[in-house]
């Protein structure tokens, strides 16, 4: 099972179902299911709204055809990494759900609502370096995805200062996270050089 594949054409591989067996392709439309369930009252903070359930598609696919990676439970978590933090799901029904290993990327990409939002960013820099290779994909993506949703469609209330100032704490963690994919690093910087 390919983990990752970079321009350099290195890969890491781990034993798993295979992403096109038929267990691989039901487990990826189970996490599309719960996730659009989950997310069903929910839209983005940009100013086109969108229904949020766009953003965890847009996280599973920028790691398959941006960054070639093959693992079914990065895909998995990236369908399910704002569900423990940006709804009532719980690890336990997490865990119950999808399996303990897929529970923990998304336990360790997700913040703790109940801190203050700048602890939440700061902790965020601090855990990027230590985070497990497969959280550590999700995290390029959903940064490489936000940003984005930044430049397309900006939250309305958001001064440029402010858009600004989140895409250098955006490349603040990805700078934690350089060596993981280099298809997805080159993707970040490419999209960072149009920082308002």
């Amino acid at each position: 099972m390919i983990l990752s594949t970079g321009a350099t054409g290195r890969t890491r591989t781990r034993d798993a179902v295979q992403p096109s067996s038929p267990e691989a392709v039901g487990l990826l439309l189970r996490a599309m299911r719960f996730a659009a369930w989950k997310h069903r009252h929910q839209r983005r903070k940009g100013q086109h709204a969108e229904p949020y359930i766009n953003h965890p598609l847009d996280l599973a696919h920028v790691l398959w055809f941006e960054g070639g990676v093959r693992d079914e439970a990065s895909l998995v978590a990236a369908l399910l990494h704002d569900t423990l933090e940006d709804t009532q799901t719980t690890v336990q029904e997490l865990q119950g759900e999808f399996g303990a290993e897929i529970a923990s990327i998304v336990m360790e990409v997700s913040d703790e609502p109940t801190l203050d939002w700048r602890v939440r960013k700061k902790l965020q820099v601090t855990r990027a370096k230590t985070a497990t290779p497969r959280a550590r994909l999700v995290k390029l993506a959903d940064k490489i995805c936000n940003l984005r949703s930044m430049i397309a469609s900006p939250p309305q209330r958001w001064s440029v200062e402010r858009r600004r100032a989140y895409f250098d704490w955006a490349r603040e963690v990805v700078e934690q996270l350089r060596g993981t994919n280099p298809s997805l690093e080159e993707r970040f910087d490419q999209i960072y050089r149009q920082r308002p």
